[in-house]
């Protein structure tokens, strides 16, 4: 595919969704940098993804680290060039009663899933500021609208994506940057997938559309986000759940 000349950047990109979007960005003409932590499974995933036709280079960065983040994105300007779009991807979960939770899962949840979001988006605003072109796209989720059982640290987390995207949307519109969220619902990714057959059945029931979601259709949203056709668009929060949270 002819290449659009804009660098994007997906952080934690090795998962299922950061696979997809990773694959349909090279495909709609995106210079694709995949942010990793584990350089072994980050080696063998560029393998498999060439193998795929689908060509990725690979940048190491501790995303929860802001001076690690740094170096990714001087190492990534160096290589390839300066991030136009920003996919802030990265997220684990660490569940619990919140009665019962501890300190470190918190701070560990948080600091991946809505840090991360400051760390990385800080290092590359100003250049999208001085270029007058940028899109930050942020993967919250369902539970950071309507709060989940067990989550109270990645629901506070994905809550507080939105919270920084509307006013970060404010403040660099006039720049030509916009900043949006995509909230998913569950999607079929490999780690859902592993779930014993009789709980994913218990959660498609709760799915009007009576299925998962494929990480191909988050990822024809990412990519729409970055496009020039989206630049209207910004500050805003992209359901795409199935219609299981409606509001």
């Amino acid at each position: 595919m002819e290449s659009n000349n804009h660098i994007v950047l997906v952080t934690g990109a090795t998962g299922g969704l950061g696979t997809a979007m990773c694959t349909k960005l090279f495909a709609d003409g995106y210079r694709v940098a995949a942010n990793y932590r584990n350089k072994e499974k980050a080696d063998a995933w560029q393998k498999k993804m060439k193998d795929d036709g689908v060509e990725v280079h690979i940048f190491d960065g501790d995303v929860t680290n802001y001076e690690s983040v740094g170096k990714m994105i001087a190492e990534i300007e160096a290589t390839l060039g300066p991030v136009d779009i920003l996919v802030n991807n990265a997220g684990i979960t660490r569940d619990g009663r919140f009665s019962k939770m501890s300190l470190e899962d918190w701070n560990a949840v948080i600091s991946t899933n809505l840090d991360s979001v400051f760390n990385c988006s800080r290092h590359v605003i100003n250049g999208m500021i001085d270029r007058k072109f940028g899109r930050i796209i942020n993967i919250s989720s369902v539970n950071g609208q309507r709060g989940q059982f067990g989550q109270a640290n990645y629901s506070a987390a994905k809550a507080g994506m939105h919270g920084f995207t509307k006013t970060l949307a404010m403040e660099v519109a006039k720049y030509g940057v916009t900043v949006n969220t995509i909230s998913p619902g569950y999607i079929g990714t490999d780690m859902v997938m592993a779930v014993e057959q009789k709980y994913r059945d218990a959660i498609v029931a709760q799915i009007p559309v009576g299925r998962l979601g494929g990480t191909h259709e988050v990822a024809h949203l990412v990519s729409f986000l970055a496009s020039d056709e989206a630049s209207f668009i910004t500050g805003a929060n992209y359901s795409i759940n199935g219609g299981q949270h409606v509001y």
